[in-house]
């Protein structure tokens, strides 16, 4: 019986199924937004809403009798075990805060799909590196937020008046959100030399070390797909092996 449920989750109309559910369910979520949409439809919404959360209760429960305790070593079965019990908690306590939290829901697609689990897979395998590049940030972003409260703090309060408002106005500036117009320029009327501040800054963070945390998820991503090629190859050529084994097992027979 296990087998055959296993075998049943694991065929491809099912699972594209599913994919379809969450987006169906993603988007009767955005429609319950809408109180024009609510007041014309909103006992049909939420039945459609509630009939989604019991096929992905279902699916779990079914993905637990196939797998048994195998189903909590897999990590993206926890993660749609978590999601999927995140739902459930609204129904219990009816809570608006608690309510809001069904739209993660969505997140399951990221489970659901292979591409994208593979994204998620090369984002954590480069968080150890991504560790490093964000304490160098951090280092740039200190000294920087020292160095520009000593320079501007007195003329600019307002951006450099302290130590936390001269790394949030250095992360503005980082983002290139309204950096020149904004910020630079006024503190260049005052300090004309301003730039040989900011414009250093903006090339070490903006373009160096951000370009380097995309790298490093590029790269991660690029590994992780290997090692699935590399895991479906060995898969392949094994079972070609075994094959292979079986046929000269029944000629040496004969």
């Amino acid at each position: 019986m296990r087998a055959r449920i296993a075998a049943f989750l694991e065929q491809a109309w099912v699972r594209n199924g599913i994919i379809g559910v969450i987006l169906f369910n993603a988007a009767i979520l955005g429609l319950e937004t809408s109180d024009e949409v609510m007041a014309r439809a909103g006992g049909l919404i939420e039945l459609l809403d509630r009939l989604c959360l019991a096929i992905f209760v279902a699916e779990i429960g079914a993905k637990l009798v196939a797998y048994g305790t195998r189903f909590f070593r897999n990590g993206w079965n926890i993660f749609d075990f978590v999601i999927v019990g995140v739902a459930l908690i609204p129904a219990a306590q009816g809570l608006s805060v608690l309510r809001a939290l069904r739209i993660l829901r969505v997140l399951r697609v990221i489970s659901a799909a292979p591409r994208l689990r593979r994204v998620v897979e090369g984002f954590v395998t480069a968080l150890p590196g991504m560790g490093s590049v964000f304490l160098l940030m951090a280092i740039i972003f200190y000294i920087g937020s020292v160095m520009a409260t000593k320079l501007f703090g007195s003329a600019f309060p307002e951006w450099f008046g302290t130590l936390g408002l001269s790394a949030y106005s250095l992360f503005q500036i980082m983002t290139l959100e309204s950096w020149s117009m904004g910020i630079v320029r006024p503190v260049m009327e005052v300090y004309p030399y301003a730039w040989m501040f900011f414009v250093p800054f903006i090339m070490v963070t903006t373009f160096a070390v951000v370009n380097l945390l995309v790298g490093l998820i590029v790269n991660s991503m690029h590994d992780a797909h290997a090692e699935e090629s590399n895991a479906a190859t060995d898969t392949y050529r094994d079972e070609v092996l075994r094959r292979l084994e079986a046929i000269e097992k029944r000629l040496a027979e004969k």
